[in-house]
């Protein structure tokens, strides 16, 4: 859902990514750079593992979030507000998700 929703906001903005010479599969499979789906799908995991799991491992996701998308800004693929951007919404996702942890569980009950 979260990559469904990246990719919508990408298609209405149409932000073209920073020029460089790096990047070429991202440059041409998709051209537009706001908001970084790195950045959002990897601060979604992070983020849902501080909330459900180990907090230790939460927070080294988060260090490793970070450096993902700090990447991302470093190989001219994205600006640093793609970035910010991608990272709200995978924290927003994330507690969005958790908030339905509960009805998953009562729903499916033999999952879990």
């Amino acid at each position: 859902m979260l990559a469904i929703l990246v990719l919508a906001i990408k298609f209405l903005i149409k932000r073209r990514r920073p020029e460089g010479t790096w990047g070429a599969i991202y440059r041409n499979s998709d051209p537009h750079s706001f908001p970084s789906g790195h950045a959002a799908r990897t601060m979604m995991l992070a983020v849902l593992m501080l909330l459900l799991g180990p907090i230790w491992l939460g927070i080294v996701l988060v260090l490793w979030s970070l450096m993902v998308s700090l990447a991302r800004v470093g190989m001219s693929v994205h600006y640093i507000s793609d970035i910010v951007a991608g990272i709200l919404l995978g924290v927003l996702f994330s507690f969005g998700f958790s908030a339905l942890v509960p009805w998953f569980i009562a729903t499916l009950p033999a999952v879990f």
